[in-house]
């Protein structure tokens, strides 16, 4: 099963996420603070990190600045609700997914494994819920969630965990408005506490990210007031 190093400075989530993450099969590296876990990281890397942002000796951010200068690997941040600029800043530096305290463990171990799905790892546990995972066809956009890929003009693009869920639920029906407050309901757990800045960001890299295959790319409408919307065909 694959491994997942989590880094936390509180004793209390290194004790329940690990029980959450080992009950589904995984087997987990904790550390307390971000330059123990670094060292850790280079002797044993394992398949997907979680890293709380405030930490002695080193934060998330630090950890993860370091970490990007050698890796690719996949890594959630658990964050409060009161470090929204922190986020952007880590989603500019290649955060895969965020998920606020209080968090669902639930939520938690699901991303985990739609995360190393998407990374290509292998033996990650099904996914919960198989009712949402035909394949999503909506003109040159292509989503399949099961296996978490996403494709337009044939050319993948790679998104993150919440990425996905927002595009999802604006491709579901094109043409018609999501706001911002139903997108958030789509991509995150009722206990996880996000605000219209987070939607935003989230909106403003997956226009980034299809831009970058295709730059005439404008199938995410903004209404300004109101929400978005994908572009009927």
């Amino acid at each position: 099963m694959p491994t997942i190093a989590l880094v936390d400075d509180d004793r209390n989530i290194l004790t329940s996420v690990s029980i959450a993450l080992e009950n589904e099969g995984f087997r987990v590296q904790t550390y307390t603070d971000g330059a123990t876990a670094l060292d850790g990281l280079k002797q044993n890397a394992p398949d997907l990190a979680i890293f709380d942002i405030k930490m002695p000796r080193m934060d998330g951010m630090e950890l993860l600045r370091r970490l990007r200068q050698k890796s690719d690997l996949p890594v959630i941040f658990l964050t409060s609700k009161d470090e929204e600029i922190d986020e952007l800043f880590g989603l500019k530096m290649g955060a895969d997914d965020f998920i606020r305290k209080p968090f669902s463990q639930r939520l938690l171990v699901e991303r985990v494994k739609a995360i190393l799905r998407r990374s290509g790892a292998k033996d990650v546990p099904a996914p919960a819920k198989e009712t949402d995972a035909k394949v999503l066809e909506r003109g040159l956009l292509v989503m399949d969630p099961e296996r978490h890929t996403c494709t337009w003009k044939g050319e993948q693009v790679v998104l993150t965990v919440t990425e996905f869920l927002i595009l999802q639920s604006l491709a579901q029906r094109p043409g018609v408005v999501r706001s911002r407050n139903a997108l958030m309901d789509a991509a995150y757990d009722d206990q996880v506490y996000v605000d219209d800045r987070t939607i935003d960001s989230h909106i403003k890299r997956l226009r980034k990210k299809f831009k970058a295959v295709d730059d005439d790319f404008e199938m995410i409408e903004t209404l300004y007031g109101v929400g978005y919307r994908f572009r009927e065909a």
